[in-house]
């Protein structure tokens, strides 16, 4: 679906260099801290930045050589709407029926119904839960290959997340070649969403890696100095001082369970991955 090489992007203060792919049929989601580059690569895939290098390829052509037809097979959903603040969903209904040639309009006004939003309420009066329920519904609107979710489930409940998530895994189900990038600070959406992660850090790819994996092989070690200096280090990744001890990031938690069975060991989770190996002080 999605294939970018050697990506480079340079700003005054900030460099984007980086690689990454999505496959028919998964999805990927992408984390890192505020300026990490995550932007930067989502506007990229959707030829809204230009390169000063490398390539990015969509649909297996050069992003920049995508026809209207092939642009309409990817549904995006970014912080801005894109759409007028005194538009309401009636108005915004007529202008997808024009945009989108495969585009579902019972499918989107009787999933607006079931997310609660008022066909006939201006966007501008919609809470910042409401704008991202719309943003999704939109996305999944017109029979997409491509799903670019930025944020998708920002400034919702418990509940209201779920609700979206199960919308995207049933759209997934209806076609197992449609494939999504998902950007999120809630990592728990992406822990039971994603099948791979990819971390970007000031502009680097610092570690790409299945869910899975993380949630089963992956730990957070907690020591004192003494019993820090006995650990065979062989499967650590980064290390953290607290004013507890040390904490040490391993990808072989399995190993120091079996022989380590003194010390406390926490499941892996993509938080700690972000805290861990985005700490300058390590």
């Amino acid at each position: 679906m999605v294939k970018i090489e050697n990506l480079q992007k340079n700003y005054k203060d900030f460099n984007l260099d980086i690689s990454m792919e999505i496959s028919p049929g998964r999805i990927v989601g992408i984390v890192g801290k505020n300026g990490a580059g995550k932007s930067t690569t989502i506007k990229s895939i959707l030829g809204i930045v230009k390169a000063d290098a490398g390539s990015v390829r969509v649909f297996d052509k050069d992003v920049s050589e995508l026809t209207v037809n092939e642009k309409e097979k990817i549904g995006v959903a970014l912080s801005d709407s894109g759409f007028s603040m005194y538009l309401n969903i009636n108005d915004i209904n007529k202008i997808l029926k024009k945009m989108y040639k495969e585009y579902d309009e019972k499918f989107f006004l009787d999933n607006c119904k079931k997310q609660g939003l008022d066909t006939k309420k201006l966007l501008k009066d919609f809470s910042t839960g409401m704008k991202a329920k719309l943003r999704v519904i939109v996305a999944i609107s017109h029979k997409a290959r491509l799903l670019i979710l930025d944020e998708p489930t920002a400034g919702l409940d418990v509940e209201a997340r779920n609700a979206i998530l199960d919308l995207i895994r049933k759209y997934l189900i209806e076609d197992e070649e449609r494939s999504v990038l998902i950007s999120s600070h809630i990592s728990t959406d992406l822990e039971s969403l994603s099948d791979e992660i990819y971390f970007i850090h000031k502009g680097k790819i610092i570690l790409h890696e299945e869910t899975g994996n993380i949630i089963d092989q992956y730990g957070v070690l907690k020591v004192d100095e003494n019993v820090y200096n006995k650990l065979d280090k062989e499967y650590i990744i980064k290390t953290k001082k607290d004013k507890y001890g040390i904490k040490c990031l391993t990808n072989q938690k399995q190993f120091y369970l079996e022989n380590y069975s003194d010390i406390v060991i926490e499941n892996g989770k993509i938080d700690d991955l972000i805290l861990m190996m985005t700490d300058n002080n390590n």
